[in-house]
């Protein structure tokens, strides 16, 4: 999903935010992940009818979806606004696992964007997509201080802040990924939401950076990829170290057609993933 959206201040103190952030105890790093479903992949059935959208997610076995594209308006997707979209999920019996947002949405709306989240169910608050900030050193800096400014004004509600990865965040400045850049500057507390398909097709390495930033990572979304599929040997190290090194609430898979129509992609996706262990 590479380009896929228009996605993309006062904190309480950095000092007091950041105190707050959660820390990793590996015997606390858990496999009992749950799984969801990145609604952008079928953004063709959302736009038709997302009732019905929501509702035969739910018959697939998803248990939450994750929201996209919100820029901290009262409008979340189309006409709906946040108490709306919650009283589909409950309908359907869905949580909302997350919400991808754009910058704007924390840099000039967070307190919107807050209320949103805490109305629909939402414990992460994920930029997705900050390019023009990603592209030089001074922009990353940029970017990482307004990720830990609103990571500390977000800890104490108990909702977590973090960066979702694109392929372009895989680009080499001075010998090192931007990505690697931005965490290295990004506060623990701001979740590191890692995407294997996207980095990979960006010339990154997820592997590489699961390993360099243990315990950041909450939320992670999946997709095959050539030959890594979820029963590859590359999957099954990127599933153990999700399990070990990280306090992973939620496997995000997103697969599905170039279209974003259809549930058969989503349907099959969700059967390899479960089967993965078996």
């Amino acid at each position: 999903m590479h380009t896929r959206r228009h996605f993309i201040q006062t904190g309480l103190g950095g000092a007091l935010g950041l105190s707050l952030m959660p820390t990793l105890s590996l015997a606390a790093a858990t496999s009992k992940a749950q799984v969801a479903f990145q609604l952008y992949t079928v953004r063709g059935e959302c736009a038709r009818d997302l009732p019905n959208t929501l509702k035969t997610l739910a018959e697939i076995g998803y248990t939450a979806v994750e929201f996209w594209g919100y820029g901290g308006t009262k409008e979340v997707y189309q006409k709906y606004t946040a108490p709306d979209l919650k009283k589909l999920l409950d309908d359907t019996g869905l949580k909302c696992c997350g919400m991808h947002l754009e910058l704007k949405a924390i840099k000039e709306n967070l307190e919107r964007t807050i209320e949103t989240n805490q109305t629909i169910g939402s414990e992460f608050l994920n930029v997705a997509a900050a390019q023009e900030k990603m592209s030089s050193e001074k922009g990353i800096a940029e970017l990482a201080d307004i990720l830990n400014k609103a990571a500390a004004q977000c800890a104490p509600l108990k909702l977590t802040v973090g960066y979702h990865a694109h392929p372009f965040d895989f680009e080499k400045i001075n010998g090192r990924f931007a990505w690697d850049l931005l965490f290295s500057q990004a506060q623990p507390a701001v979740n590191m939401q890692m995407d294997v398909g996207n980095c990979l097709a960006g010339n990154g390495d997820p592997i590489a950076m699961l390993k360099k930033f243990p315990g950041r990572t909450r939320s992670i979304h999946i997709k095959e990829h050539q030959d890594k599929t979820f029963a590859s040997p590359y999957y099954k190290e990127v599933f153990e170290l999700c399990e070990t090194q990280h306090p992973l609430k939620w496997y995000i898979i997103e697969m599905g057609s170039m279209l974003g129509t259809g549930f058969d992609v989503p349907r099959e996706a969700l059967k390899k993933f479960k089967a993965r262990a078996a």
